[in-house]
């Protein structure tokens, strides 16, 4: 049993698969559509919250340094990502270099996860949207009847009509065409970074140098939680992770590491891509670079406009400049803010289509949703039920405690593919990698250390709803996926003519 369960999809095959008319994708993007398609969807609530959060609670001005650690950290996962993207170009991402690798049940799993992650994802960021529209209709003097506003803290019937429309817009335009999707999103990034460089640029002439000092502030030690809103490493070990400091450092990297979530979407995409094995690496190292100098530098800035112990955390960017005198650059960010999570959720809603697409492909879900659209050459019919429920989803539930599940996803994920890459390594060395991640097995085994301490750094309880999420994966690969797999039953085929063996009048 253990044979079939860690089966591997030999990456020729995948590749093969691609090319079947009715499950074909149909490529039309660039190295410039997919490093578009990484800054929109890592630009989003990180970069616009978390800077004044974490500064404030755990690094002071030396946030900076904080996203310089994050940013390395997502890079050794990207390197791992970028040669898997270029070698193995399916869609997909990590549940495809899984199945290429460690086998089928780790790659349902990998899947599953990612389901998980890219519904929640997508639900979460609609919700933060739909907040900051509202919040711009008030000030325009509109006001939403309170049973289609949020549903965080509201009594009785709700429905979060703005959310809903948002993904069910998004839905529509993935149907359509990835190119089209390419274009939406390359026009409201231009948007989005726009605004960050209104921040960079005009409040570099507002930072008084004061606020620097200190740049890391003295250490402050926290007391260990012993409930399941403690992080796991303080159950484990009774360690607790101090705030400020060089430590502070770190305890501050391992939050505003979520501001870099969505680069490994991009890897989704591969199938769609006219030359992946160039510009996938382009992509997603190109997409994370790009980020990280905006993190940095916005991070800089808004600690320089005003002292660390004053930043707001809701706003902190906005409140920034109006604590200088400038409120009109407050709605200004507010606005492309707004603006720019639309292409969060469109791409990660992009990514979570394309995972299961692959799946149903396989025959691990239903191969009904692996077939594309005759004209669009999209998955239209998981896009359309994904978005449905989706949008559902995002109407109706008040998502804040599940948002971490978003994060603890992704970093599985960093883990597999890392893992992966020193596997088929050793399995398939004649296999011709494009690009090829430096200094293997150090580079992955780096890589996996340093999401697993952040994995470990998170709530207790984010655990438990996640080994939740699994055990129902668990159940329906066993009742389900197993038995409908393609490469289960061509093994089957196999086996089969050849207990046969040949038959009377068959050539000798």
């Amino acid at each position: 049993m253990s044979s079939t369960l860690f089966r591997t999809k030999k990456v020729e095959q995948s590749i093969l698969d691609t090319e079947e008319p009715e499950h074909a994708l149909k490529k039309s993007l660039s190295a410039l559509d997919l490093t578009v398609f990484g800054v929109g969807v890592i630009i989003g609530t990180g970069i616009f919250v978390l800077t004044g959060t974490v500064a404030r609670n755990n690094a002071g001005p030396a946030v900076a340094l904080a996203f310089v650690v994050a940013g390395v950290v997502c890079a050794l996962a990207a390197l791992c990502y970028a040669e898997f993207a270029s070698t193995v170009p399916v869609a997909g991402s990590a549940y495809t270099f899984s199945y290429a690798s460690l086998g089928e049940l780790p790659a349902w799993i990998i899947g599953w996860d990612l389901v998980l992650e890219f519904a929640l994802g997508t639900a979460v960021v609609a919700v933060g949207w739909s907040g900051y529209i509202a919040s711009l209709m008030d000030n325009a003097g509109w006001e939403l009847p309170e049973a289609l506003g949020t549903r965080d803290g509201a009594d009785g019937f709700g429905f979060d009509i703005l959310a809903a429309a948002l993904v069910l817009l998004l839905t529509a335009i993935l149907v359509v065409g990835t190119k089209l999707s390419a274009r939406v999103t390359s026009l409201v990034v231009a948007v989005k970074v726009t605004v960050v460089l209104t921040v960079i640029i005009a409040g570099a002439f507002f930072i008084d140098g004061d606020n620097y000092d200190p740049f890391i502030p003295k250490a402050q030690a926290v007391e260990a939680g012993d409930n399941l809103q403690a992080p796991l490493i303080q159950l484990m070990f009774g360690w607790a992770p101090s705030n400020f400091g060089v430590m502070g450092i770190f305890t501050a990297a391992s939050v505003v590491f979520f501001a870099f979530i969505g680069f490994d979407v991009v890897a989704t995409a591969a199938e769609e891509t006219k030359n992946p094995q160039r510009d996938m690496p382009r992509g997603i190292l190109g997409s994370l670079l790009i980020c990280t100098t905006l993190y940095v530098a916005v991070s800089i800035v808004v600690t320089g406009m005003q002292n660390y112990t004053d930043l707001s955390i809701t706003a902190p960017l906005a409140d920034a400049f109006k604590a200088t005198g400038h409120p009109w650059f407050a709605g200004f960010i507010s606005f492309g803010a707004a603006v720019g999570l639309t292409t969060v959720c469109m791409i990660l809603l992009l990514g979570q289509t394309r995972v299961f697409f692959a799946m149903s492909r396989d025959g691990l879900l239903p191969r009904f949703f692996s077939h594309v659209h005759p004209r669009f050459r999209t998955p239209h019919r998981p896009t359309i039920l994904l978005g449905v429920l989706i949008a559902i989803l995002a109407g109706f539930t008040p998502l804040s405690e599940l948002a971490e599940l978003v994060n603890i996803g992704t970093l599985f994920a960093f883990v597999v593919v890392a893992i992966g890459v020193i596997i088929l390594r050793r399995s398939r060395p004649d296999l011709h990698r494009a690009f090829r991640t430096p200094w293997v097995p150090f580079i992955p085994i780096l890589s996996v250390c340093a999401s697993l301490w952040l994995m470990l750094n998170l709530p207790a309880e984010t655990w438990v709803r996640f080994a939740g999420w699994m055990a129902v994966g668990f159940v329906v690969y066993f009742l389900y996926g197993r038995s409908h797999s393609r490469l289960g039953r061509h093994e089957e085929t196999t086996v089969g003519d050849v207990m046969k063996g040949p038959r009377p009048g068959d050539p000798q």
